[in-house]
């Protein structure tokens, strides 16, 4: 694709986000990590518009939060953040690091009897914690896992972007068509296979999340049960010291409807989360009231239509 004059802004942006990057990986890992941490929680979050997000995020699920718990939220929401993007730009040295931390649940032997027999693993996650943290510990495991990604915005930095979750484990599928037709052609193959089911979906369905209505895709159920394949959750957990985590598989998720499937991963991601509130992504807008008022309209236009 040839350069143009209105690439210019995003390229501007790459450059300096790059060099940002850069001079970051001449630190020592847990300096580096603790700094970006550190940089989101007191710059990148107030100039970005974070901490309104999460206060209005909060506001709209949780009213009766205390003050102080809010604002406690509004800092460590974005120093997790922080800390998470600069973990997946250190590569190989996050990869070896996620690769000692300990492996909990039921779901990794699981895993392994499904690998063995060739069947198919539909691995489920939220924005929550570290989500690569679980992809670089369990390919240590000697799983084969894929990804499924969307592409950011800015393709100048979307290359390093790809680069970068490529080398913690690949291969990791854009979601476009081309990249969801060899995803499916990964998973029917017996790869495993990771979702997240906390993204905004225009076209998914309404779930409950935290009492309120957010759309929601049922993809992740739906290949599992297309394919006969195995679904199971995984969390990446920080540590209290910010550094160390817990990868906690959850037990597969017996075969039923896609709906009813995705219902109990969605309730497992707020059960989670309650427990470590300040590890989800508050910063992204995942319930938008507007269009589930426009999905009721059109529902009840329909019910009144002759």
């Amino acid at each position: 694709m040839a350069f143009q004059r209105r690439d210019i802004p995003d390229f501007a942006v790459n450059i300096l986000a790059r060099g940002t990057l850069g001079l970051m990986g001449l630190l020592p890992y847990r300096a580096r990590v603790a700094l970006f941490g550190r940089i989101f929680e007191h710059i990148v979050a107030p100039l970005a518009g974070w901490r309104k997000r999460v206060r209005d995020n909060l506001a709209y699920v949780m009213p009766d939060l205390p003050p102080a718990e809010v604002k406690r939220l509004e800092r460590k929401v974005a120093n997790n953040a922080g800390r998470s993007l600069i973990e997946i730009y250190s590569g190989e040295e996050f990869k070896r690091h996620a690769a000692t931390m300990p492996i909990t649940g039921p779901g990794l032997e699981a895993m392994k009897t499904a690998q063995a027999e060739g069947r198919p693993v539909v691995l489920v996650t939220g924005h929550f914690g570290n989500y690569d943290a679980p992809r670089a510990a369990l390919i240590e495991q000697g799983l084969n896992i894929g990804a499924l990604y969307r592409p950011m915005r800015n393709r100048f930095f979307n290359a390093h972007y790809t680069k970068s979750i490529a080398a913690i484990g690949s291969p990791v599928f854009p979601s476009s068509r081309k990249g969801q037709v060899e995803m499916m052609r990964f998973l029917r193959g017996g790869g495993v296979l990771g979702f997240f089911i906390d993204n905004h979906v225009g076209r998914g369905i309404e779930m409950d999340f935290f009492g309120k209505s957010a759309m929601t895709s049922l993809s992740a159920a739906q290949m599992a049960l297309k394919y006969d394949a195995l679904l199971l959750p995984v969390w990446g957990i920080r540590g209290d010291d910010g550094f160390s985590f817990e990868i906690r598989t959850g037990a597969p998720v017996q075969h039923t409807d896609a709906e009813s499937m995705i219902a109990e991963l969605t309730s497992q991601l707020e059960d989670i989360t309650r427990d470590h509130m300040e590890q989800w992504f508050w910063i992204h807008r995942r319930w938008k009231p507007e269009v589930i008022e426009y999905h009721q309209r059109k529902r009840a236009a329909a019910k009144t239509a002759p």
